[in-house]
């Protein structure tokens, strides 16, 4: 096992010379933080809404086709599999605004200090549980 990590660890310079180079860490390695994991989310569910904007227009042209239609796809948003979408999709929806939000801040400078960047990707979460909880009870009880 060394001679293969020793063969891979060997590179050459511009003029030819055999150095030694280290491996590049690999995810095992990493220790993710918090704010390297909202930013890679932020992506995510920013692909997440645009794929979740496909059902909300099938929807939406189902209304305008008749009530056939949009009976179908009411069909498919109430089973289990629709609801657990549309949870996803306004997790999604609501999580890219808040760090959005965040974003914001810093693009006017706030924020980058170690505790401040700290609290608020804490406060992200917590604010994204919060806020799609509450979404879901009044979309639930209220409607």
């Amino acid at each position: 096992m060394q001679d293969v990590r020793d063969a891979l660890m060997i590179a050459r310079t511009s003029e030819g010379k055999l150095v030694r180079r280290p491996l590049s860490p690999h995810l095992q390695v990493y220790r993710w933080p918090v704010s390297m994991a909202l930013s890679i989310s932020h992506r995510v569910t920013g692909v997440g809404l645009a794929l979740g904007t496909l059902l909300l227009t099938w929807w939406l042209v189902a209304a305008a086709l008749g009530d056939r239609s949009f009976a179908a796809v009411q069909g498919f948003v109430g089973s289990p599999i629709g609801v657990i979408l549309m949870l996803g999709w306004s997790a999604s929806l609501i999580f890219h605004l808040f760090t959005g939000i965040r974003h914001l801040a810093w693009d006017i400078g706030r924020g980058f200090d170690d505790r401040a960047y700290r609290t608020t990707a804490m406060t992200v979460i917590v604010a994204t549980a919060a806020a799609t909880l509450i979404v879901w009870i009044v979309a639930l009880v209220v409607w």
